[in-house]
């Protein structure tokens, strides 16, 4: 049941919660400590002060971390769930009660009640948006196109969502600046394969209990999530198969160590399979006719496209839970297969998403990401941005600094020789 408090707008779970939230958003917040040094000098320089910012994220213990920063910066924010299962009821509550941030983001709430708290955070009237898949900033131009002079900027984190506006900008829809958090190097880098490589498989663990050591997991994409859930999945003793559409990147797996093979052949071999492409139906109705009785399934992409569960359902004579977050779809064909977390993000339905550590870089890229916006106010061309180098390397300073981590600095005539061309053999 949605609760209501007298003090702010919001829908959560249980505003009962909250005790428990604070006790793990504090918890968080011990291994983000380059956030953290953020936050104390947004408290200090108020670098939002009268700005109205929407946040579309995966609601849990670190995004919360995030929130409190931006308000301690001044920020009159709103946040929303960025998918309909990635909330941590106990952690919306505690940001109402205890920090007073309007938060409209129920766990396992349906698509019109997901739909209708991004209309929502548009009445917000936001001049910052911090997206998470786009799904913001696409309805504010598909629908509130009178709201566009409000827009200062926005940031995205995902591949998904990059994907997304860089086709906007090219069909000429995107009239403001957009900051690529997601090609940042303390993002992609740590995050994408780190967090989403130990995240994921998080997830399939809590929801199935299956010893991955001995099986044959067929890893679909290889980007740099696709990369660390190999790496983590071999890592725990899985026979890992990659399924590509570039050729490079199939050129780096084979020389990781792992097997390059179409998804056709990889499908009567796998396992699990865990799609991390960022693209629509990767797993197919053919390719569930050939996968072994049993198979699971499941999804690390941000939307819950990538698995094709209508073709799928087509197919099934029965469909049970038989865990949280397991279904078993019985074939026509007497197999079945099972799908985890219904094809949506599998680290955030059934576990706690990214660990704190690394996401103490993405949100830092995030919060900083913000700031650039409002100081560049004006100054920024339509378009996708990236982060400033000099602030990503900011970001990387700060975490080497808080992990105790001395590096080694050029000399005088090292920085001569490498600004020089007369210098050679």
């Amino acid at each position: 049941m949605t609760a209501t408090s007298p003090r702010l707008k919001h829908e959560v779970k249980d505003l009962g919660l909250a005790p428990l939230g604070r006790q793990r958003i504090e918890w968080a917040g011990r291994e983000m400590p380059v956030l953290r040094q953020i936050r104390d000098r947004f408290a200090q320089e108020k670098p939002f002060a009268g700005i109205r910012l929407v946040a579309c994220c995966h609601v849990t213990t670190e995004t919360a971390n995030l929130a409190i920063a931006l308000k301690a910066g001044g920020a009159d924010a709103v946040l929303i769930a960025s998918n309909p299962l990635s909330t941590q009821d106990d952690v919306a509550a505690c940001l109402v009660t205890d920090y007073e941030i309007p938060v409209f983001a129920i766990k396992g709430e349906d698509n019109e009640t997901y739909n209708r708290h991004v209309q929502i955070a548009l009445d917000h009237r936001p001049n910052i948006i911090i997206d998470d898949g786009c799904d913001v900033v696409a309805t504010l131009v598909q629908e509130r196109q009178e709201q566009l002079a409000d827009i200062i900027g926005t940031t995205e984190e995902t591949t998904t969502g990059i994907v997304r506006l860089r086709a906007m900008f090219r069909d000429g829809v995107l009239s403001f600046p957009a900051v690529n958090v997601n090609d940042a190097d303390t993002k992609h880098f740590f995050d994408n394969r780190y967090g989403t490589g130990q995240s994921t498989l998080d997830g399939i663990i809590r929801a199935t209990n299956v010893l991955l050591a001995g099986k044959t997991i067929v890893v679909v994409g290889y980007g740099w999530c696709g990369k660390g859930t190999a790496l983590r999945a071999r890592g725990l003793g899985a026979n890992v198969i990659v399924t590509e559409i570039d050729p490079i990147k199939a050129i780096e797996a084979i020389m990781d160590g792992f097997r390059v093979l179409p998804m056709a052949e990889a499908a009567p071999l796998g396992d699990l399979f865990i799609t991390v492409t960022g693209n629509k139906h990767v797993i197919r109705g053919e390719h569930f006719d050939v996968m072994k009785d049993g198979a699971i399934v499941c999804n690390s992409g941000h939307f819950d496209i990538e698995i094709d569960l209508k073709a799928l359902g087509a197919k099934a004579k029965e469909v049970k839970t038989v865990r949280p977050f397991t279904e078993e779809y019985r074939l026509q064909n007497g197999k079945s297969v099972v799908v985890l977390g219904e094809g949506r993000l599998i680290n955030l339905a059934a576990a706690e998403g990214h660990p704190s550590a690394v996401m103490d870089m993405s949100f830092a890229n995030q919060a900083l990401g913000c700031e650039y916006l409002v100081k560049n106010q004006g100054k920024l061309e339509p378009g996708i941005h990236s982060i400033p180098t000099e602030v990503d390397q900011e970001i990387a300073r700060l975490k080497l600094q808080a992990m105790g981590i001395k590096i080694d600095t050029l000399t005088p005539e090292q920085i001569e020789y490498i600004n020089s061309w007369t210098s050679g053999t």
